[in-house]
């Protein structure tokens, strides 16, 4: 086993890297995605970067350029005060998905790149990363987790009490735009690299399965990169055997572990 797991990250250094790197950076900031209740907000970021992608490779500009203008622009938009609006949060994640994702099919079509890139958008191929998307990934996705575990205290009563936010002079608005501009960032910077699918994976599905087994945050935010790393290791090992899709195997073992956790944690809660 471990001569196995040697030659597999020999085979695929930066793809290990890059995977371990983008699902640890997404399960942590999932966490308070799912805590929020605006679980649909990462497919819907996910598809807008893939759109700024497009954008970028119709204008002949840089794709990380794009996808990280188009999903910022979106972050703006959303992390602002629903209370007032007409729209709920909700329905305007729906509208901006809708739209991204066909703009996106639109915008490669009008590229001249055809169908397989609009595939490429959509899912991705972490195994195809290289060392200058390893680089780009540490150094955003890096800073961007480290941000978030230094503002811990704050970022946990702006999203989880309001009211004590309030009362210990933490201003929660203040705090759920940084959050939001963190998340937009990790998410059109891993889009690149790991495709919309993965990354909307590793924001739901590990912080999901770690919620299943504690409420503690720390705990939770411990056993959702840990979650988020088996499944990275154990997708890309079984892909490579089976000679399987990358991404999609990564997501059926993220989901398999879940489906695994379910039975330990109905036993606690009898």
């Amino acid at each position: 086993m471990d001569d196995s797991l040697f030659s597999l990250i020999k085979a695929f250094p930066y793809a290990i890297a890059a995977g371990l790197l983008v699902g640890v950076a997404c399960a942590l900031l999932g966490v308070f995605v799912i805590l929020k209740r605006v679980v649909f907000i990462g497919i819907a970021l996910s598809e807008i970067a893939a759109c700024g992608i497009a954008g970028a490779l119709l204008a002949g500009r840089p794709p990380l350029l794009g996808a990280i203008l188009l999903t910022l622009g979106a972050v703006a938009l959303l992390a602002g005060p629903f209370e007032s609006r007409r729209i709920p949060r909700d329905a305007l994640l729906g509208i901006l998905f809708v739209g991204a994702a066909s703009l996106s099919v639109l915008l490669v079509a009008g590229s001249g790149h055809g169908l397989a890139e609009v595939k490429a958008l959509l899912y991705g191929d972490l195994i195809l990363a290289s060392r200058a998307d390893l680089r780009l990934l540490a150094a955003i996705l890096v800073p961007a987790t480290a941000i978030l575990l230094a503002f811990l205290r704050p970022m946990r009563y702006a999203f989880l009490d309001r009211e004590a936010a309030i009362v210990l002079g933490v201003r929660p608005a203040r705090w759920e735009r940084l959050f939001f501009l963190l998340l937009g960032l990790v998410v059109a910077t891993a889009s690149q690299a790991a495709g919309a699918l993965l990354v909307f994976c590793y924001l739901i599905v590990p912080p999901a399965t770690a919620l299943l087994l504690t409420r503690r945050l720390g705990l939770v935010l411990a056993l959702a990169a840990a979650f988020a790393a088996l499944a990275t290791l154990a997708g890309i090992a079984i892909s490579f055997r089976a000679d399987w899709p990358t991404n999609p195997t990564i997501c059926a073992a993220s989901v398999a572990g879940l489906l695994l956790v379910l039975p330990v944690a109905r036993a606690r809660r009898t």
